[in-house]
């Protein structure tokens, strides 16, 4: 795989940054939902506080407050936020609150379908009778109702009052007592509408909450056409119950105004009692329309379907509603009843993508929860945030991988265009004659492709030298070996003539094995640079002081440079470097012993330390001829020598400097040759890098 290639999977990698985005983001949702539930728990928990052992606000009755309602027939009125037009029809009622109660009557069936609604302390009923046979009172026949009708029954002074609704023709009606009368109530406050209907007949009614005792019975008494047929009757309860009539529950105004002043929530409050009966209700947040519309402004809706399509979870229970019976029944409000705190979380059901957060707190008297009080908060306040941070990060995100995508293809190339300059010049290394060329481009580059073009500039020149040594090799050694090789044959050949006597026979003897012992010093040069090489990779390196060193080794060359004087100049007290002692013993023998070899008797060697830009400077220099010009780069090389055979028949092959440079390049250091500046001589430096 090439590297673009490869660079082109690492910037699809990049799409990893959204998706950590989406993550953090989630976390920060997530915390903010765990801050709108404590924050609501806080306030309706501070709601239930204020209502604690004000049991009145619940319970207009206080009997009611320590009992479950059972299932006797309680009525529960809805409170209603318009007015109510008493005309007998069902215009104006939610139809989803009726209540059905069926009876049978010779047979045939008789439906009963009721209401309750409370406004500005009046009771309003609405009776819708399903019945075949619809008979009206004939006051003729009777001054008692004898028609078809309707029975209420009431609780003041814990006594039962009795009204009944009957009319001769469909049109206004007003009760009537029937049974004792109750003092100062006038049962013509009860009033309403009796109005035909294509299945029977609807009965609409107004009266005084204050007139019900909190209690409300009632019945339809069917009668007949026929004579003799029996009366039925069907409702909540009956004619032959002795027993208080079942309750009526509905939102009194006292409570009303004590949630008025939580109103502004942001959310809907509820307060239920103990049979989950919704006793008030107070509500001043925007509806999921206004937040939807604030919302799509700020934020487009395929980003947020998209955000919550990432990031959905299990899917919410929709909000409980409140049942035809006015009751509502949730976890969290059974909490709260059983005198717990809790919270739920719900869906909503406009906009699944949106959440309703339910939080329950209970109602003490006296340490029992007599009710909840429930506050709902539409998660869209919080959420659109997320939203809008999840749209900019995903345009943030886009744009930082489409930035990177191009710089890293872009990098990419002009990587590839190096590695394929530094491949093509390497391809071009060996020429057609099979030579070496050693002018490899260097780079200056910082980076690791940089440092591979000199590394390979440093092997090939490394080898071009090789390649040189080994082209002029035989040249040198012919010149070097001819001189000695003529000597033995010369010397053989004349000990070949006849006639010589003892002493020349020693002579030519002599001059033979002297030209051996030539040939072996030269073999013996060569073994010892290759010898030197071996060993450099052998070598143990490691921090040492050249100050006490050096010491040492001026002080053992006075004693083998005698007819020289040796002097070490060194201000230093210390000098660390990194090599091995010996390497640098070795390469220091064969500068002082080159500089002994071109400096005459008595002349002063001088050994010196200097420290120059984090590097230690080591060098040998003596008085005598000065180096050519076009030595002072080669001298270095093998088997380049200024020197003849000294005085006691040794050859210089000029391999000693060039052990000397292997050295110095071992220590990651350098030498190099200079003649004086005041030109009486040469002096050869060492530089090697502080350890």
């Amino acid at each position: 795989m090439s590297l673009r290639r490869q660079l082109l999977m690492v910037s699809l990698l990049l799409l990893a940054l959204p998706w950590a985005g989406c993550q953090f983001v989630r976390e920060i949702e997530g915390t903010m939902r765990e801050g709108q539930v404590q924050s609501l728990q806080a306030t309706t928990s501070a709601i239930a506080t204020a209502l604690r052992d004000r049991p009145r606000l619940l319970y207009p009755d206080p009997r009611r407050a320590p009992t479950l309602p059972a299932d006797d027939g309680s009525i529960y009125a809805h409170p209603s936020d318009v007015p109510i037009i008493v005309d007998g029809y069902a215009d104006g009622w939610d139809q989803s609150h009726r209540t059905t109660l069926r009876g049978a009557f010779d047979a045939a069936e008789l439906t009963l379908h009721y209401q309750a609604m409370t406004r500005n302390g009046n009771l309003y009923l609405l009776f819708q009778v399903e019945d075949a046979d619809v008979v009206f009172n004939n006051p003729e026949l009777s001054r008692e109702a004898n028609g078809d009708r309707l029975m209420l029954q009431t609780w003041l002074g814990d006594k039962r009052q009795r009204y009944v609704i009957a009319t001769s023709a469909p049109g206004a009606v007003r009760a009537k007592f029937d049974g004792r009368r109750h003092p100062g109530v006038n049962p013509a406050r009860i009033r309403g509408v009796w109005q035909d209907s294509t299945k029977g007949y609807t009965i609409e009614l107004e009266m005084p909450l204050s007139m019900t005792g909190e209690r409300l019975g009632f019945y339809i008494t069917n009668a007949s056409s026929g004579a003799g047929a029996a009366l039925d009757t069907v409702g909540n309860t009956s004619p032959l119950r002795t027993a208080a009539p079942p309750w009526l529950i509905y939102s009194p105004d006292t409570l009303h105004k004590a949630l008025e002043p939580f109103g502004h929530l942001g959310g809907s409050l509820s307060v239920f009692d103990r049979g989950n009966f919704q006793l008030g209700e107070a509500s001043s947040a925007p509806t999921l329309a206004e937040y939807a519309e604030t919302s799509t402004q700020e934020t487009f809706w395929l980003i947020k379907a998209l955000y919550r399509s990432i990031l959905a979870e299990d899917p919410l229970p929709t909000v409980p509603a409140t049942d035809d019976k006015g009751q509502q029944r949730s976890d969290e409000i059974s909490a709260a009843l059983a005198g717990r705190a809790e919270s739920r979380w719900y869906s909503n059901p406009a906009d699944g993508t949106r959440a309703i957060l339910s939080a329950a707190a209970p109602v003490f008297d006296h340490n029992i929860a007599i009710g909840a009080v429930v506050v709902r908060q539409n998660s869209e306040q919080y959420l659109s945030l997320t939203d809008r941070a999840f749209s900019r990060l995903l345009a943030y995100s886009f744009l930082a991988i489409a930035i990177a995508s191009f710089g890293l293809l872009g990098y990419a190339s002009v990587l590839s265009w190096r590695i394929r300059a530094l491949s093509t010049a390497v391809a071009n290394v060996v020429r057609d004659d099979r030579s070496v060329d050693t002018a490899f481009p260097r780079s200056r580059a910082g980076d690791e492709i940089g440092e591979l073009s000199r590394r390979y500039a440093d092997l090939l020149g490394q080898l071009g030298e090789y390649n040189d040594y080994l082209r002029t090799l035989s040249s040198k050694l012919s010149h070097e070996l001819r001189t000695p090789v003529a000597v033995i044959q010369s010397s053989l050949d004349n000990l070949e003539q006849p006639g010589l006597d003892a002493k020349e026979q020693h002579t030519y003897i002599i001059r033979a094995r002297d030209g051996l012992n030539r040939l072996a010093g030269i073999l013996t040069a060569m073994s010892e640079a290759s010898r030197v090489e071996e060993s450099l990779y052998s070598s143990k390196s490691g921090a040492f002081d050249l100050v006490p060193l050096l010491t040492e080794v001026c002080g053992a060359y006075r004693s083998v440079y005698d007819k020289h004087k040796i002097h070490l100049d060194c201000a230093e007290p210390r000098a660390q470097i990194n090599g091995s002692p010996d390497l640098l013993v070795q390469a220091l023998d064969k500068l002082v012993d080159n500089a002994a070899s071109f400096s005459a008797a008595g002349v002063t060697i001088v050994l010196s330390l200097n420290s120059d830009d984090g590097h230690w400077q080591i060098s040998v220099s003596n008085r005598g001829p000065n180096l050519p010009e076009d030595l002072q780069t080669r001298l270095f090389e093998p088997m380049v020598s200024l020197r003849e055979a000294d005085g006691e028949g040794r050859m210089h092959l000029g391999l000693g400097l060039h052990v000397v440079r292997l050295i110095a390049q071992h220590f990651q250091g350098s030498v190099r040759a200079e003649n004086l500046p005041d030109g009486s001589g040469v002096r050869i430096t060492l530089e090697f890098p502080k350890a």
